[in-house]
């Protein structure tokens, strides 16, 4: 008599934080705004983005700072 293998159990789908307003998301397929909850969270997060209320940090390097660098490498 032999036994099939079981399949393993469905993990439950994990839940993330909506980056706009913090509902939780379920992170599957059938989300269809995800990461967002909706698409009106969706359409704000876009809009800042556009309005540059968001950046990306950048580390601003002194020109001095390479022309004495590249002069005590000759």
């Amino acid at each position: 008599m032999s036994t099939a293998p079981k399949p393993p159990p469905a993990a439950s789908p994990r839940i993330v934080k909506c980056p706009q307003c913090g509902a939780p998301v379920r992170w599957e397929a059938a989300s269809r705004w995800r990461p967002f909850c909706s698409e009106r969270c969706k359409t704000l997060d876009l809009g800042a983005w556009a309005a540059e209320a968001y950046r990306v940090p950048v580390v601003e390097q002194d020109d001095d700072a390479d022309a004495t660098n590249d002069a005590d490498e000759r």
